[in-house]
C-alpha cells in the first residue's frame, strides 16, 4: 500500500511538472514576444502580456509547493506559508478576471468604435487600466486574508486540498466567526457578476458589429482577435463557477482536487495555447521568437565544435 501510495506521489508530481513546465513556457513565449516586436506594441497585447504575468503567477503560487510536497512525501505547510498562498492566489485570479473585462472593452472598442480606438485607448488609458486590475486584486486578497486568518479554527487544521483557499479554510473555522468573511466573499462575487454581466454585453455588441461586415474577410479577422479572449474567458469562467457553485452532494476529495486544477492550473497552461492558435500575428511573432533562439543555439554549438 505504501508503495502505490509513493507512485502515486511521483505521478502526480511528474504531472504537475509537466504542466508547470507548460505554462512556463507558453507564458514566457509570449511575454518575449510581445516585448520585443515592436508590432505588438499595441493595447490589446499589452493587455495580454499583463494575462501572461497573471498567469505565470497563479500557476507559481500553487504548483511548485504541490509538487515539492508530492517528492518529499509530506503534505505540510506553515501557517506563514499559507497565508502567503492564499493572498497571492486570490491576487493573481480576482487580477486575472478584472483584466479579461479590460480585454472586452477593449474588442468593444476596436470593433464598434474603429474611428475612435486610438483616442479612447491610448498609452495612458491602457496602463491606468492595467494597474486597476492589478491594484482591485491586492486590496480584495487583503480583505480576504486578513479576515480568513484572523479566524479561530475549531475543526483543526487540515486542509482538503493540495493549496491554501479560502473555501477550504473557512471549513475549518467556527461557523458563527467566518460571517464577516462570507460577507466579503458574497460583495467579491457580486462584483465578479457585475464583470461577467459587462463581458456578455461587450460580445453582444461586438457580434452585432462584426456580422453587419459586408466581407467575409473582415468578419474573419475581427473573430481571429475576439475568439482567443472569449475563450480563454469561458475556460477560466466555467472550471471556477462549477468549482465553487457546485452542489454539496457532489462534494469528495477527488471531485475537489480535480476542479481546483481544472480552474488554478489549466488555465494558465492553456491561454498561451489558446491566444498563439487562433492569433495570426502572435503566431508568427513567436515563432520569430523560437527561430531567433534556436539560431543562437546552433551559433553556440557551431562556435564550441570548431575551439
Amino acid at each position: 500500500m505504501k508503495d502505490n501510495t509513493r507512485e502515486l506521489q511521483l505521478l502526480h508530481f511528474g504531472l504537475f511538472l509537466g504542466i508547470y513546465l507548460a505554462a512556463l513556457l507558453g507564458n514566457g513565449l509570449i511575454l518575449t514576444a510581445v516585448a520585443c516586436d515592436h508590432r505588438l506594441h499595441t493595447p490589446m497585447y499589452f493587455f495580454l502580456l499583463n494575462l501572461a504575468l497573471l498567469d505565470l503567477g497563479t500557476i507559481t503560487t500553487t504548483v511548485p509547493k504541490a509538487m515539492a510536497n508530492s517528492l518529499w512525501d509530506t503534505t505540510a505547510i506553515s501557517f506563514f506559508g499559507c497565508a502567503t498562498q492564499v493572498f497571492m492566489f486570490v491576487v493573481f485570479v480576482l487580477a486575472e478576471f478584472y483584466l479579461l473585462t479590460i480585454m472586452a472593452y477593449d474588442r468593444y472598442v476596436a470593433i464598434c468604435k474603429p474611428l475612435h480606438y486610438g483616442t479612447i485607448m491610448d498609452s495612458r488609458t491602457c496602463v491606468y487600466m492595467g494597474a486597476a486590475a492589478w491594484g482591485s486584486g491586492v486590496l480584495s486578497a487583503l480583505l480576504h486574508t486578513a479576515n480568513t486568518f484572523s479566524l479561530p479554527l475549531c475543526q483543526g487544521n487540515a486542509l482538503d486540498q493540495f493549496f491554501c483557499e479560502v473555501p477550504q479554510i473557512l471549513k475549518l473555522s467556527c461557523s458563527d466567526a467566518s460571517i464577516r468573511e462570507i460577507g466579503i466573499i458574497v460583495a467579491t462575487a457580486c462584483s465578479l457578476s457585475g464583470c461577467f454581466l459587462f463581458i456578455v454585453l461587450s460580445y453582444v455588441q461586438i457580434f452585432r458589429a462584426v456580422l453587419r461586415i459586408p466581407l467575409q474577410q473582415g468578419r474573419h479577422k475581427a473573430f481571429s482577435t475576439c475568439l482567443p479572449h472569449l475563450d480563454v474567458v469561458s475556460l477560466f469562467i466555467s472550471t471556477g463557477t462549477f468549482s465553487y457553485l457546485k452542489p454539496p452532494s457532489m462534494s469528495s476529495s477527488f471531485l475537489n482536487l480535480l476542479l481546483a486544477v481544472l480552474y488554478s492550473v489549466v488555465p494558465p497552461a492553456m491561454n498561451p495555447l489558446i491566444y498563439s492558435m487562433r492569433n495570426q500575428e502572435l503566431k508568427d511573432a513567436v515563432w520569430k521568437v523560437l527561430s531567433g533562439c534556436f539560431s543562437e543555439v546552433i551559433k553556440c554549438l557551431s562556435s564550441s565544435a570548431y575551439h
